[in-house]
């Protein structure tokens, strides 16, 4: 994060909905001396789940932050919550992975150098050579690997310290074993909106059916072949003169805002997963 943030920290807690949640937690963040900024929460009436983000200003904190997570510990045992704390002086670690394709690596990389993406990207891996120049071009550490030589790839990935993995256009299926290490930690930008046009050549076959709209859709990684959870959509409008290319190409310019959006909001902490699904608080 930068130096204007590395006091701040984000609260994420999802929960069975009682009365009393929201009071507790800020009673508690108040109690230690922080200094609550913003809040967002959201109930789920048919689900009877309660979300919340806190974010908070830790320089007025009266305690320190072990007490300060015991006492959220606490809270979270009495009502049943699922939370997470991520503190704002750990930048996350982010890992690039791709195949041929170059639009979606050149857009992460230039909004990362433009500081739109608070993030450390400290790898780009590959299964082919072809993009090695463009990592070279930003000074990211590039590696070329074999598509199922998963361990090697996992390998890399823990000696880099990486937490968060994007497949930005990396056209290779990854095993159950693998994806099951990185629950909700795997950004994908799959060229359609989905759930229409699963797996691959998706504009082409958008062009045999005649659809009027092309999407792009990122979304978190699971065993199931673009079935994860879904973090931002966008569409275009296309027509009956569009050939495969031009949707291709509309489409391209929709996937590059879709995966930078939802990787944002994933380095900001806004996501929760839940049945299938997300909610993405402010």
């Amino acid at each position: 994060m930068t130096n204007a943030t590395a006091h701040l920290a984000t609260l994420l807690v999802s929960c069975p909905d009682r009365k009393g949640l929201v009071a507790s937690l800020a009673q508690t963040l108040y109690g230690h001396g922080a200094n609550i900024l913003d809040a967002d929460q959201h109930t789920d009436v048919l689900a009877g789940m309660f979300f919340q983000r806190i974010r908070f200003d830790l320089s007025s904190l009266t305690t320190d932050r072990i007490a300060l997570e015991a006492a959220i510990r606490e809270v979270a045992g009495r009502f049943g919550m699922s939370w997470r704390l991520a503190w704002g002086h750990e930048r996350k670690r982010v890992a690039i992975l791709v195949s041929r394709y170059d639009h979606c690596l050149y857009d992460l990389l230039l909004r990362h150098r433009a500081g739109e993406l608070e993030c450390d990207v400290v790898a780009v891996l590959s299964n082919h050579a072809d993009l090695a120049p463009i990592a070279a071009q930003f000074g990211i550490p590039f590696q070329q690997h074999r598509a199922k030589d998963e361990d090697a790839i996992q390998a890399q990935l823990e000696s880099a310290r990486v937490d968060t993995i994007v497949l930005a256009r990396y056209m290779q299926i990854l095993s159950s074993m693998f994806v099951a290490r990185w629950p909700a930690r795997i950004v994908n930008i799959h060229h359609s909106f989905l759930p229409a046009f699963v797996g691959a050549d998706p504009y082409r076959r958008a062009y045999e059916r005649g659809v009027k709209l092309v999407g792009a859709t990122a979304h978190y990684v699971t065993d199931e072949l673009d079935e994860g959870p879904i973090i931002d959509q966008a569409v275009v409008r296309c027509t009956h003169r569009d050939t495969v290319d031009d949707l291709v190409r509309k489409g391209r310019d929709l996937e590059k805002v879709v995966l930078a959006q939802a990787l944002r909001w994933h380095l900001q902490d806004r996501v929760l997963v839940y049945a299938g699904k997300t909610v993405v608080l402010e």
